[in-house]
């Protein structure tokens, strides 16, 4: 008596999904360039971000660099209020932490201020004191972490950082070398725009 044959499960459509930064001055030729590519879009709007989506199937979620608190952006349109919003200088502290470094500093919008580095990362008591002297005296509206998630939530743990442990956290970083050069691009990144898009079933 043969074996019943099993019956193949349908195969699951694949999908690709990736995230840019995209800079609010950009984001209208961002947003005309994915028009093109995908065709015509409808909008809505949530606590998320604003969800494009295209006639292709294709989707785009763009979220804003920091809450309004009270500060939203303005414009006519849903994607002229991101751009505003995302627009405004905000003051950050950064901090980005790998076994290999650690590199801090306070940043109005993508401009760095004081800052703090080295070459090894030698422990979270000592990585967070440095960062309490960067941003002693600093306004720091929100923290914008980097590099090695169960250091920074070590960091971040210690008495030391109690002033601004608190505040509220902007999307996490994926930097690969935490040094001192990395840290006017990571100011800038964190100001921008976060663009996830999901390819069309195919």
């Amino acid at each position: 008596m043969g074996r019943p044959q099993s019956t193949p499960l349908p195969k699951q459509p694949h999908t690709a999904t990736r995230t840019a930064l995209v800079p609010a001055q950009r984001i209208h030729g961002w947003v005309d360039r994915f028009t093109a590519g995908h065709g015509p879009l409808v909008e809505d709007f949530d606590d998320t971000g604003l969800l494009l989506r295209a006639a292709d199937g294709a989707t785009a979620l763009l979220r804003a660099p920091w809450p309004a608190d009270g500060r939203p952006g303005r414009g006519t349109t849903e994607l002229e209020r991101l751009a505003s919003l995302a627009a405004q200088e905000r003051a950050l502290g950064l901090l980005l932490v790998r076994r290999g470094g650690y590199a801090l500093a306070s940043a109005s919008g993508s401009t760095v201020r004081a800052t703090k580095s080295g070459n090894r990362f030698i422990d979270a008591k000592t990585t967070a004191e440095h960062a309490a002297k960067v941003f002693a005296g600093q306004h720091i509206e929100y923290i914008v972490p980097g590099g090695d998630r169960a250091l920074v939530e070590q960091v971040l743990a210690q008495p030391a950082l109690k002033a601004v442990g608190g505040r509220t956290r902007l999307a996490f970083l994926d930097v690969q070398a935490a040094k001192s050069a990395t840290l006017p691009k990571a100011a800038a990144d964190a100001c921008c725009i976060r663009v996830t898009v999901t390819d069309p079933p195919g």
